[in-house]
């Protein structure tokens, strides 16, 4: 059966050129599902980049995606998605880190992870060491938190309203206002098996009234009715003589 889709064809003797190129600057090598996956040293990134692009051909930087793994010393995997116009190919540079030591910025070989380094910033928490314009870009600039990290809480830490008394929006901590409830998802025209909350203090509704009959039918009924026999009149007492 053809597939719908065509055959990713990898160079020849690309990955054994790139390895040997790469040195002790690379620490593994992955090929699985058609894709190429090298993991460098932090410190290379901008260098490993730089003999990609000037060496490999790969002229554009596609993506740079992060990925946090809590139960690893360095928790973030942060991967760069390069692609090859001429050779139409693509592969993946990945560096770990953690909270505490920055990755360097490739904002001088690739302009585009300008944005990128930043939106990885503000959603994990990686420092880029050299970006010049290292700031939030998805969440508010007061913003508490990383929202992509997997120990973030699905709360948040803060919300903000605006306050009347203050004519500004304010930061608060977290209050929900009901607790979580589990929810049945049941059709509305199926209905509730069961009394919701607060209608078992409510009295029970008078049954409604049948709906009148239409006329035809009236009618009908009223003629199949056997008619009842008259009542006899009673009779009026004779009047009674009087002498003269």
């Amino acid at each position: 059966m053809v597939h719908n889709a065509p055959a990713i064809c990898h160079p020849d003797g690309l990955t054994q050129r790139i390895s040997k190129a790469l040195g002790k600057q690379l620490l593994s090598l992955r090929e699985a599902h058609d894709e190429v996956h090298f993991t460098v040293t932090r410190a290379s990134i901008a260098d490993v980049l730089t003999q990609l692009r000037d060496d490999f051909a790969y002229q554009q930087l596609m993506e740079i995606a992060g990925a946090d793994y809590p139960e690893r010393s360095e928790r973030f995997d942060i991967a760069y998605c390069l692609l090859s116009v001429t050779a139409n190919h693509r592969l993946t540079v990945h560096v770990t880190t953690d909270a505490d030591h920055a990755v360097p910025s490739v904002c001088a070989v690739y302009p585009s992870a300008g944005w990128l380094e930043r939106e990885v910033f503000d959603l994990y928490g990686v420092i880029f060491d050299g970006h010049g314009d290292l700031r939030r870009i998805l969440t508010d600039y007061g913003f508490a938190g990383h929202p992509l990290r997997k120990d973030f809480p699905l709360t948040g830490y803060v919300e903000l309203r605006y306050s009347e008394a203050e004519k500004r929006v304010v930061y608060e901590p977290v209050s929900l206002a009901q607790d979580f409830r589990s929810f049945d998802f049941m059709s509305p025209w199926e209905g509730a098996q069961y009394v919701l909350p607060g209608d078992e203090k409510a009295p029970a509704p008078p049954a409604p009234p049948p709906p009148p009959a239409p006329p035809a039918v009236e009618k009908a009924v009223k003629a199949a009715k056997p008619k009842s026999a008259a009542k006899p009149k009673a009779a009026k007492p004779a009047a009674k003589k009087t002498k003269g």
